[in-house]
């Protein structure tokens, strides 16, 4: 009896332990499509209250990073509102500006405080025909595909916030013509940092990549069923019959997720590289073990 009971504990202990990672993983979803929201709608005060307060909060975007609160209020209040509805904070009439956030992969930490996504982003943009003399972006339609590779933190409050953020636009298309048109430099890199640009970024990085560069934007899991990661060689993209060192200067170098070097920051978790975290499955087979 004193076993059963004991065993009992520990599975009652397990299960506790993976319904706190399953609703984690429930309210870092909700988290992001929530934030899809928000931005669709231009409500950028509501985006920024979304991020974590901590000094090591940032936002990389377009080859740059905005750092901590002040950064990221640059980005959304200012840069982007300013840019598509004249300051202020939600839509204005006659723009389209539709987030559609899918193929969310989340995983949470042991500890339960850190966590990772990896999400997909298709936009849909545009000014409808009516207000093309009333908005500096006259009469304008667009696309735009990208990835997140996102991180989050849970912080005193037991509040998940939006921590380490991470979009790559991966390709952009003017709707008539569609992407194999896309002109170069579609949307121009920053080119000066604050404050001598009073809208840009913190932080210049080496690490720039828009249609046609197709280079894969790391993984933050392993292969769920050889726990390995990808090859640094193999999320480059050569040109067609061209090896990754062919050609003149070779190809571009990996995408990274980590600091110059394969520096971390402080404080950062690692995600270890394993296969299956199930633990659910697991039980109901012991279970059904002792039924027989």
């Amino acid at each position: 009896m004193e076993q059963e009971l004991a065993d009992l504990k520990k599975q009652v202990l397990t299960l506790q332990k993976e319904l706190s990672r399953v609703s984690d993983e429930a309210e870092i979803r909700k988290l992001h499509h929530k934030y899809g929201y928000y931005l669709d709608k231009c409500l950028y005060n509501e985006v920024i209250a979304l991020f974590s307060n901590r000094p090591d909060t940032f936002v990389e975007f377009l080859g740059s990073r905005y750092l901590g609160k002040s950064g990221i209020t640059r980005l959304y209040k200012h840069r982007f509102a300013q840019t598509f509805v004249n300051g202020r904070n939600g839509p204005i009439h006659g723009f389209l500006l539709d987030h559609i956030m899918m193929q969310d992969i989340v995983d949470v930490s042991p500890s339960g405080k850190h966590a990772w996504c990896r999400m997909r982003a298709l936009m849909q943009a545009g000014t409808h025909s009516s207000v093309e003399q009333d908005v500096p972006l006259g009469h304008r339609q667009w696309w735009e595909g990208g990835v997140y590779e996102n991180e989050y933190v849970k912080e005193e409050d037991g509040v998940w916030r939006l921590w380490r953020y991470r979009y790559f636009p991966f390709w952009h298309a003017d709707f008539e013509k569609g992407w194999s048109l896309t002109k170069e430099n579609y949307v121009p890199w920053p080119e000066k940092t604050f404050p001598e640009d009073p809208l840009g970024p913190d932080e210049i990085l080496e690490q720039k990549m828009l249609w046609p560069d197709t280079r894969v934007v790391p993984f933050h899991y392993p292969h769920p069923v050889t726990g390995e990661r990808v090859k640094g060689d193999d999320l480059r993209a050569p040109r067609y019959g061209e090896g990754v060192e062919e050609g003149e200067g070779g190809c571009e170098e990996p995408l990274v997720l980590e600091l110059p070097g394969g520096k971390k920051w402080e404080g950062a978790e690692e995600r270890e590289s394993r296969r299956g975290e199930r633990v659910l499955p697991e039980l109901l087979q012991d279970k059904a073990e002792v039924a027989e």
